[in-house]
């Protein structure tokens, strides 16, 4: 312990610096355990869509999403989330809603979003489509 205190004394900016890493992360991980948005696995996704009758919400570019998407998905376009245009999906409002992207990371503000326009049941894939492709899942290719 009086080698760590050491250290710190000698090297201040190295120690803060590493107890911000630690405070964010730690924020980070309480951020994402209270938010009403849960990532979920890919097995989860399945449990929603068949047992739930969960949607599919895939924001990925056109051209991506027609190379290959989850069977039964929607695609959400860049330019309707901007506009909060959310008209395609007001069937679904009571339904569980996953939003799928590629890699898990770009989905959350559409997520949020989605929770805004008044969509009770929004979850994000952990990991994205690339979780999904990685798991061997099936895919529509055309």
């Amino acid at each position: 312990m009086d080698q760590l205190i050491i250290f710190a004394g000698d090297h201040p900016v190295l120690s803060a610096a590493w107890a911000a890493i630690v405070v964010l992360i730690i924020v980070t991980t309480i951020r994402i355990q209270m938010s009403p948005i849960k990532q979920i696995s890919t097995q989860e996704l399945t449990f929603l869509v068949n047992r739930e009758e969960g949607v599919v919400v895939d924001i990925r570019t056109e051209k991506e999403f027609k190379a290959s998407r989850i069977i039964d998905s929607k695609n959400l376009v860049k330019e309707k989330v901007s506009n909060n245009d959310f008209s395609t999906l007001e069937n679904y409002k009571d339904k569980p809603i996953i939003v799928v992207c590629t890699a898990g990371i770009t989905a959350t503000p559409v997520a949020n979003q989605l929770l805004k326009a008044g969509f009770t049941k929004v979850s994000l894939l952990k990991g994205g489509m690339n979780s999904w492709v990685n798991a061997g899942l099936p895919l529509v290719k055309k």
